[in-house]
């Protein structure tokens, strides 16, 4: 079966084989890769999949509304919590990021009806044939990352947000031969 060649661990290749790419339009799991992929930043997708679980246990679920609240003392605690990124930006921002979370759902009436206009409303299908093909951001990217800074959130550059719309399926970026390509419309 070919699968996109970045595939090739057990754990990436069941990620890429039922989620990556495939349009997803659940607040909260939209804010969750959002947070996911901020956390990324400079280190390898699959090492943020294999901490998946234990950020969803740390972050409440990825419940903007109880993270917006953290405190001080909460934020310590994550610090020391070894299975996930203790990265002081890295988690300082979920929590920024939370409460620009919430302003946006609040004025857009959700998350998702402010995020997939960046892409006309429905996922964008490219062609690339390889890898190397495939750009770490677009001008759909670049748009994207200067309104959500501008909205007060951080760890949302534009190679960060690309990666968010490839995995959320804003964008195919399956590659032509890729089983899932087609599956993912």
């Amino acid at each position: 079966m070919n699968r996109c060649q970045w595939a090739k661990s057990e754990l990436m290749v069941a990620y890429h084989d039922t989620e990556w790419g495939v349009p997803v339009h659940d607040d909260q799991v939209l804010f969750e890769f959002l947070c996911l992929e901020g956390a990324q930043a400079g280190l390898s997708w699959e090492t943020i999949l294999k901490k998946r679980d234990n950020y969803r246990e740390a972050f409440d679920g990825f419940d903007a509304a109880k993270i917006a609240k953290y405190t001080p003392r909460k934020i310590d605690k994550l610090l020391a919590n070894p299975g996930i990124v203790r990265n002081k930006l890295k988690v300082n921002s979920v929590v920024r990021n939370a409460k620009a979370f919430l302003a946006v759902r609040d004025e857009f009436g959700g998350f998702d009806a402010y995020i997939w206009p960046f892409v006309g409303g429905k996922p964008i299908r490219n062609a690339w044939r390889s890898p190397k093909e495939i750009p770490a951001k677009t001008a759909q990217s670049d748009a994207m990352s200067k309104d959500l800074k501008k909205r007060g959130f951080n760890f949302v550059g534009s190679t960060i947000c690309y990666a968010f719309m490839q995995a959320v399926g804003m964008v195919n970026d399956h590659t032509v031969g890729c089983f899932r390509r087609g599956q993912v419309r």
